[in-house]
């Protein structure tokens, strides 16, 4: 009887420690999955949280973000997190778990203008990146790093053209021509006078008249540089917008709302490949004069560049640059070209011994190669408005104005100008001047045009980019089983 009453106490000592390792495994199951079940109660949450993206974004501009004012203007984080909190809820009721969201919040969230765009930027260079390839990239970074530095120097050429001052040189040395004329003109009259009213007995003889001057083309091609520049570079019968937007309400203007700064950061990017991809996706996806969008600006990369509320202005700053441009371009050409540069200076010596100031033949000559490229600039610039193609370098054999017909500009504005395929478009010159424009710039004047289209075209008056959430960093507290409290925190932000 002792034996077997030995044994029995034995196996409740170790059925005890037995029932009490289940025990234990069993409450360390039941507490795993209750983690478990909370966990997946948060990704869902955020998970459907982020799937209320806003539609118009995502098939018009490739941009994934959630309007968290919920078309009311004002960011409104705590109707984001109940609604979260709403998919989260019916999660922590399922199964036999006891579980009881204490409390919850967002530690952190990022918006789309914070950092000076940095989110929206950075959604677009990797769409684009997913767009083109590497093959593609490669290739934009080829054909732009070729445009920029021709451009670059062309633009260097112009402005060394005008602070020159071949022009106020030329005036100055015919304002001193004329003046002498008349000096000239008043001592003959006074020996005249002396002679003896018109006596020319005594055998003295009047100056000799100056010889006749030349047609001077610098004349003509003065009066049309002070002409408006869309008179000039827009061919006859094209329509221009005239539409403006509200300058004082654009992202680049007003005072932003701001995020919560996040723990993962986010880094700023200022590499060129990224720059060169961004405007490619302007240009995909923005309006121009070549391809006029259809709400808010008709010409949206214009404003990108020009930065003004109305289509017009913006095309002026365009045209205007272009036409500097085209002018350095045409004025290195010029000087590059031995039989043009031959004819300039024979006219020139023609003009310049016609008002009897031979000595001024050089300074006539640089206004004459100025004129010249000015006006072969204009065909230029008329000719990417019209839809045709500009080489970026001319040759002697895309030249299109001669130096005879630089008088006749004004009447062959449409007959002398040409197309040439292999050259550039209109675009592809924005696409170069965009170049010029400051990243911050660029990024925020696209949210602006981004953010007027969904106004109007979206009918969401109130649509803000400051609104758009695009991060955010989520916790909660749930109690589980009226025991242990289980503390998760998430992120979740779009790629």
């Amino acid at each position: 009887m002792k034996k077997q009453g030995s044994i029995t106490v034995f196996l409740a000592l170790m059925l005890s420690l037995l029932l009490s390792l289940v025990c234990t495994s069993i409450e360390s199951v039941r507490m795993a999955a209750a983690r478990t079940q909370i966990l997946n109660s948060m990704d869902i949450g955020l998970y459907s949280l982020f799937g209320q993206y806003d539609k118009k974004l995502l098939e018009d501009y490739e941009l994934f973000a959630i309007d968290g004012s919920f078309g009311k203007g004002q960011l409104d984080m705590a109707s984001v997190y109940d609604d979260m909190k709403s998919y989260m809820v019916p999660v922590l009721k399922q199964n036999s778990q006891n579980l009881t969201l204490k409390q919850g919040g967002f530690t952190g969230y990022r918006l789309m203008t914070d950092d000076n765009g940095e989110p929206f930027y950075a959604q677009i260079v990797q769409y684009m990146k997913n767009s083109l390839g590497s093959r593609g990239i490669q290739l934009l970074l080829d054909k732009m790093s070729e445009r920029k530095a021709k451009t670059e120097e062309a633009d260097r050429n112009a402005d060394q053209a005008q602070s020159g001052h071949a022009i106020a040189q030329y005036d100055s040395e015919m304002n001193n021509a004329a003046q002498r004329s008349r000096q000239a003109e008043e001592e003959a009259k006074k020996k005249q006078e002396q002679s003896g009213n018109n006596d020319f007995s005594s055998g003295e003889q009047l100056p000799a008249a100056p010889v006749k001057p030349v047609e001077n083309p610098i004349t003509v091609i003065k009066k049309i540089m002070k002409m408006g520049i869309l008179e000039l570079v827009l061919p006859y019968g094209k329509e221009i917008s005239s539409v403006e937007i509200d300058e004082s309400d654009v992202v680049s203007i007003r005072n932003l709302q701001q995020g919560m700064k996040m723990p993962d950061g986010l880094q700023t990017d200022n590499s060129y490949t990224s720059e060169i991809l961004f405007q490619q996706y302007i240009m995909d996806h923005l309006g121009s004069y070549a391809n006029p969008a259809r709400y808010s600006l008709a010409y949206q990369a214009e404003y990108i560049y020009g930065g003004k509320g109305n289509d017009v202005d913006n095309l002026k700053t365009v045209a205007s640059k272009l036409l500097l441009i085209r002018e350095g371009v045409n004025l290195a050409c010029l000087m590059a070209d031995g039989v043009k540069r031959a004819q300039a200076q024979s006219l020139a010596l023609a003009i310049a011994s016609g008002f009897l100031i031979p000595p001024a033949s050089v300074v006539i000559e640089s206004a004459l190669l100025l004129c010249w490229s000015f006006a072969e600039s204009v065909l230029d610039v008329r000719e990417l408005f019209n839809g045709g193609r500009i080489p970026l370098v001319k040759t002697s054999e895309t030249w299109q104005i001669s130096l005879e017909n630089l008088p006749l500009l004004l009447d062959g504005l449409d007959s002398m100008r040409k197309n040439d395929e292999s050259g550039l478009s209109y675009e592809d010159y924005l696409q170069i001047l965009l170049l010029t424009r400051s990243k911050r710039d660029k990024v925020m004047r696209t949210m602006d045009m981004v953010e007027s289209v969904i106004r109007k075209e979206g009918g969401k008056t109130l649509f803000r980019m400051d609104s758009c959430v695009v991060a955010v960093e989520a916790f909660m507290d749930v109690k589980a089983n009226k025991r242990k409290v289980f503390n998760v925190t998430r992120q979740y932000c779009y790629k």
